[in-house]
C-alpha cells in the first residue's frame, strides 16, 4: 500500500479555514444582511459549518447553514436539505476541492429563481486546472495537479482530518 501524500494536515486544514472566515468577515462589513452558507453534500457540508462556526466569532450577520445534495458527476437533480428564499441575503457556496468547477457550478442551479445580495464560493483545497468558468473566492490551498490526480478530503466525525492527493 503506498503512504498517503497529505497536501494538508489536520491543524493546517483548520488554519486555512479560519483564515478564510477571516476574509469573508471582511467582505461581509457587518452589513447586519443575512449569511446562508451552503455545502455541497458531503464534505463540503462539514466545511460549511466549520466556517459557519469560525464566521460567527466576526460578525453578528444571522448565519445559516443548509446542504445541497447532487450526483457530482451527472448534476441533473440539484437539491437543497431546506427551501429558502434568498432575495436579498449573502450567499456562500462551500465545497471541500474543486476539480472540475462543476459541482460549484451547477450549486447555483437553485439560486436562480432569486435575487441575492451576493453569492461568493469557497473551496478548501483549488485544482488550478478547471473545465468550467468557475473561480472559487476563498481557497484555502491551491495545488497544481496532473488530470489524473484526485485530491481527497479527509472528513472523520464531522472533523477536517486533513487533505491528500491519489
Amino acid at each position: 500500500m503506498e503512504p498517503i501524500n497529505y497536501i494538508l494536515n489536520k491543524e493546517a486544514a483548520e488554519q486555512k479555514m479560519q483564515r478564510m472566515a477571516l476574509e469573508l468577515a471582511e467582505e461581509l462589513n457587518e452589513d447586519g444582511i443575512p449569511v446562508v452558507i451552503i455545502g455541497i453534500r458531503n464534505s463540503g457540508t462539514v466545511i460549511a459549518e466549520k466556517i459557519g462556526g469560525l464566521l460567527k466569532q466576526y460578525v453578528s450577520n444571522e448565519i445559516r447553514i443548509i446542504s445541497v445534495s447532487m450526483d457530482k458527476s451527472n448534476p441533473t437533480k440539484v437539491e437543497l436539505s431546506e427551501a429558502v428564499n434568498f432575495d436579498g441575503l449573502h450567499v456562500i457556496i462551500a465545497d471541500d476541492v474543486t476539480n472540475s468547477g462543476k459541482a460549484l457550478m451547477y450549486a447555483l442551479k437553485p439560486l436562480l429563481e432569486f435575487h441575492p445580495k451576493s453569492i461568493q464560493t469557497l473551496v478548501l483545497v483549488e485544482r488550478m486546472h478547471k473545465l468550467f468558468p468557475v473561480k472559487p473566492d476563498y481557497v484555502g490551498l491551491s495545488v497544481a495537479t496532473t488530470l489524473q490526480d484526485h485530491i481527497q478530503v479527509e472528513v472523520v466525525d464531522g472533523e477536517v482530518r486533513g487533505a491528500y492527493i491519489n
